[in-house]
């Protein structure tokens, strides 16, 4: 076994990854594997990505001390703020990189999943700029729930295709997507939101998402005296923006990792998509990976109040961080979640996004010295959960 956290030349993070597609795509995939490195480590990608990321998103995203927080918590927390990024989340790192990527392959056309609907927007955003036309995949529960995301993404000219079968929500939407895609190999390129399906899209969107981390260590250099945190937090759902906050870290020891998924009414309900905690090894959406399933292998349905979170598998880096013990993983309910993001929003005049308030719900879970160095990424901004937080007012 590769003794590294990073990924292996075959697509695994130890037993977990790898590409198991229908023969149909084993074309397209094998060649996305074959010319994303190159592309992506070339100086031409490298100078139009950065230019992008600087003066299109908006990066580096400030590093805050929240002094309110880190007083109540007991230590020194710092929040990552890829809510401030153009569209309002982590995702556009992602995003941007991809729609270069694809342009430099000669693909035509672009489809996407989403479920909170903030990968979405920052599809359809990207496809505005360059010009290529874009599909959507939502489930429909999450297009009710998410309906302003819907809007945006209509705004930017995507179509936005609801997704009936199921749950109706980030699962059955990529089920769709990649039907989409067996349809269209040689014209289309899938964006995919998350560190999820085959390889080598874990990699890819860690890869384009490692701007996080990256940034993490110039900017704690400067504030801190050193590069490093005692504790790096996120939430996980797929696991990007947690992905984008380790990346640089995965294998330094004197930095833990804690992360928060969803768990919905809770892991002893059923009713979670806490799939670290309940989940086991299966196949979901091309790669090998911790997945929600019943005995005989049927997908049980993710449940959480969370659309960016209600996923029931889990990327594969993140799996094998899990079963390894390098991180720690804290299943966080639905009403610890709402209870979080009323606290941030109150304590610091951050309104986070559902999903980062699982996230900042960890760290009630945690014990800390004064002097620790603590970075939360705050994966996105809240304004799409308004209507829930204010139905929560309401109760």
């Amino acid at each position: 076994m590769n003794n590294s956290f990073s990924v292996d030349e075959r697509g695994f993070y130890g037993d977990f990854g790898g590409a198991y597609v229908p023969e149909i795509l084993y074309a397209t995939v094998r060649n996305l594997q074959q010319h994303y490195l190159p592309i992506l480590e070339s100086q031409e990608f490298q100078d139009e990505y950065m230019q992008l990321l600087r003066d299109y998103v908006g990066r580096p995203s400030p590093l805050y001390l929240a002094r309110r927080m880190s007083q109540k918590y007991g230590c020194r927390l710092y929040l990552k703020r890829e809510d401030l990024n153009h569209t309002g989340a982590h995702k556009i790192n992602n995003t941007i990189g991809q729609i270069l990527l694809a342009k430099k392959m000669g693909k035509r056309r672009i489809i996407a999943e989403t479920g909170a609907g903030q990968h979405g927007v920052a599809t359809a955003t990207v496809c505005a700029l360059m010009d290529m036309p874009c599909v959507v995949y939502q489930g429909a529960l999450d297009v009710e729930r998410q309906h302003v995301n819907v809007k945006r993404m209509q705004m930017l000219g995507a179509e936005v295709r609801p997704v009936r079968t199921g749950n109706q929500t980030l699962k059955d939407a990529t089920n769709e997507a990649i039907r989409d895609w067996c349809c269209h190999p040689q014209d289309t390129f899938y964006i995919i939101g998350s560190t999820v399906g085959p390889h080598p899209y874990p990699d890819m969107v860690a890869r384009l998402q490692s701007i996080i981390s990256k940034e993490i260590r110039e900017q704690l250099q400067q504030k801190e005296g050193r590069s490093w945190p005692d504790y790096l937090m996120a939430c996980v759902g797929g696991g990007s923006n947690a992905a984008g906050t380790i990346y640089h870290y995965l294998d330094d020891e004197r930095v833990r990792i804690v992360l928060a998924e969803a768990g919905g009414q809770g892991v002893e309900t059923g009713h979670t998509a806490a799939t670290i905690h309940a989940g086991r090894v299966g196949i979901l959406h091309g790669a090998r990976t911790l997945v929600m399933q019943t005995p005989d292998g049927q997908i049980v349905e993710a449940e959480s109040l969370s659309a960016g979170l209600d996923y029931p598998g889990i990327g594969p880096m993140h799996a094998n961080l899990a079963v390894r013990r390098r991180a720690t993983v804290f299943s966080i309910n639905d009403d610890e979640a709402l209870q979080a993001a009323f606290e941030m929003t109150r304590l610091e005049g951050i309104i986070p996004a559902l999903e980062s308030a699982h996230a900042v719900a960890a760290l009630r879970k945690m014990t800390f010295r004064a002097d620790d160095v603590v970075v939360l990424t705050v994966s996105g901004r809240g304004d799409k959960d308004l209507d829930t937080y204010l139905e929560r007012l309401k109760g």
